[in-house]
Formats: structure tokens, C-alpha cells, sequence
């Protein structure tokens, strides 16, 4: 049996989505990916809304069990770490009221998991990405690739995470 996770790169312009099945054992298989995305011309409420009725709609199409979702690092701009933290409260609201499981974790444990190096460039969790998922190129834009690597993230975090 698996579980079906859903992985999500925060933003505001772009929010990466992936979906994967869990099969336990460290086997995972592609199921979807994209992006929401939303334009700099609207205002910040109707971007967020935005973002949650197509998270809203991810989730209905996709029956995800679980989220893994990336956790904000040090953004130099303020007003984008500002905007970025209102869409990512926007998705774990929208995950909440879906009775998802969250799991969050920084760029750092998903690199570890995924490139097994948590400095790893972003073209090595990419390359990782596209083999891990045996798909024959790297998911654009890449903020797609990212919440691959989160749902990855996620999956592995199930596996150390199972009690025996």
C-alpha cells in the first residue's frame, strides 16, 4: 500500500507542487508536478487566494495524504520573506483544513536527503531529482524540480521517522 504525498516549494510569484507515491522502503514514484502561479499586478489578497483555491484543487484532483512543505530561509529582501511567509501560512492553512499530515523542513535537510550532501548545488538536487524519479529531464521551471525534492524529503523523513 502507499502513500500518496504531496511536496510544496513556497513562494509567492510561483509555488512548486509535486505528488508522489510512497511505496515504503525508500521506493517513490512520480506522479505529477507544476507550478502556481501568480501575477506581480494583482494585489497580495488576491494572489493568496489565488494560491489557495489552486492548492485546493491539487488536493482534490490528487488525494495526497501527507505534505512535506520547505521551511523559509534568510531572504536579504525583507518584503519578500514577508510575502513568501503569508503564501507558505496560506498553504498550511489550506493543508490543515485538508486533514494533511505536514511535515517541514529546511533547504538544508532537503538537500541532505536528496543529493545526500546538505550543501549541495541546485543543479545536483536537480540532476538527484531526475534520477531518484527516473524522468528522462529535470521538471521546470524549477521550482517544480524543488518540491520534488521536498516531497522526496518528506518520504525519507516517514522512513526514519517509523516506529519498529
Amino acid at each position: 500500500m502507499s502513500v500518496r504525498i504531496l511536496g510544496i516549494d513556497p513562494g509567492t510569484a510561483i509555488v512548486g507542487w509535486a505528488i508522489i507515491d510512497d511505496y515504503g522502503g525508500g521506493r517513490v514514484k512520480h506522479v505529477a508536478h507544476g507550478c502556481i502561479e501568480t501575477e506581480s499586478t494583482k494585489s497580495d489578497a488576491d494572489r493568496l487566494g489565488e494560491i489557495a483555491r489552486d492548492f485546493e484543487q491539487i488536493v482534490a484532483t490528487y488525494a495526497p495524504a501527507e505534505m512535506g512543505i520547505e521551511q523559509l530561509f534568510y531572504f536579504k529582501n525583507q518584503k519578500t520573506i514577508i510575502t513568501v511567509a503569508q503564501a507558505r501560512g496560506v498553504l498550511l492553512l489550506c493543508a490543515e483544513r485538508a486533514h494533511l499530515a505536514i511535515g517541514e523542513y529546511t533547504p538544508l535537510q532537503v538537500k541532505q536527503a536528496v543529493a545526500g550532501n546538505g550543501r549541495a548545488e541546485k543543479a545536483q538536487v536537480q540532476a538527484m531529482v531526475k534520477t531518484i524519479f527516473h524522468l528522462d529531464a529535470v521538471p521546470r521551471p524549477d521550482d517544480a524540480a524543488d518540491a520534488l525534492a521536498v516531497a522526496f524529503c518528506h518520504s525519507a523523513s516517514r522512513v526514519m521517522h517509523r516506529v519498529a
